[in-house]
């Protein structure tokens, strides 16, 4: 069985009732956070350039832009929006692990991807808190080494959006194991630009929308590499096993 595989059996099985309830605090607190960041970097000119271009497309009505009474968009665009706006005032909350803003592509997504399938809030939460688990873990599976080659965070953010969405769209073991390793090849994103520009926020909205597109895509059947995290991680020598040992239920 590949490490993808691993990790999505333990992400689909776990239900609500098997979290720790700090963690599900913690994610209840991510929601409010997320939000009120998104309140303050609304009005941003990153943020009204992605949510005027989302307007100009358009699209299927299915999850709302924050803060903007106009109709709905497509989930995967309005999670971008979102996440773009909680991101660019720079007040979102960071997993210390890593040093990744991995709450603001999570809360984006979820409450995109719950208003598309009509979620209740127990399992927003739920998708949430797996999500952040494991963003977290396969982040320390590659921390340093991708910031050491220069790679921005969202490389890690995403893996969170799409095992949420994933979550909230129901996906069985082996799509969730494909929604992963879609993610996986989904992103990139360089931290130089990040620390000297708004390409900060735009990278969070990219983990949001590819996130949900990854999970969507698998949904639909689509294939990726499954054994594509056990492959040495970026800058770094571990092997399987030190990839599996990550894998530990939840404590």
């Amino acid at each position: 069985m590949t490490v993808a595989r691993d990790l999505a059996e333990f992400l689909t099985r776990t239900s609500s009732a098997d979290l720790p309830s700090q963690a599900v605090e913690h994610a209840a607190m991510l929601l409010a956070s997320t939000l009120a960041s998104a309140a303050m970097g609304a009005r941003l000119e990153s943020s009204a350039i992605i949510r005027d271009l989302a307007r100009e497309r358009g699209g299927i009505s299915e999850a709302s832009v924050w803060f903007d009474a106009r109709p709905k968009l497509p989930a995967s665009d309005a999670a971008r929006v979102n996440a773009v706006m909680s991101d660019a005032a720079a007040s979102d909350d960071s997993d210390l692990r890593n040093i990744v803003h991995a709450g603001t592509t999570l809360v984006a997504t979820a409450l995109a991807v719950a208003e598309r399938t009509g979620a209740r809030g127990e399992e927003v939460l739920t998708a949430i808190v797996l999500g952040y688990e494991a963003a977290g873990r396969i982040g320390d599976a590659i921390t340093p080494g991708f910031r050491a080659r220069g790679f921005h965070g969202c490389l890690v953010a995403i893996f969170g959006g799409a095992v949420a969405a994933a979550r909230l769209l129901q996906l069985d073991p082996a799509h969730m194991t494909q929604a992963i390793a879609l993610s996986a090849t989904s992103i990139g994103g360089l931290a130089a630009a990040a620390n000297t520009s708004v390409a900060r926020e735009y990278h969070a909205g990219l983990a949001a929308m590819l996130g949900i597109q990854a999970a969507l895509a698998a949904q639909r059947g689509y294939r990726a590499e499954e054994s594509i995290l056990g492959k040495p991680a970026v800058g770094s020598s571990r092997s399987m096993a030190a990839w599996k040992a990550l894998w530990a239920p939840l404590a």
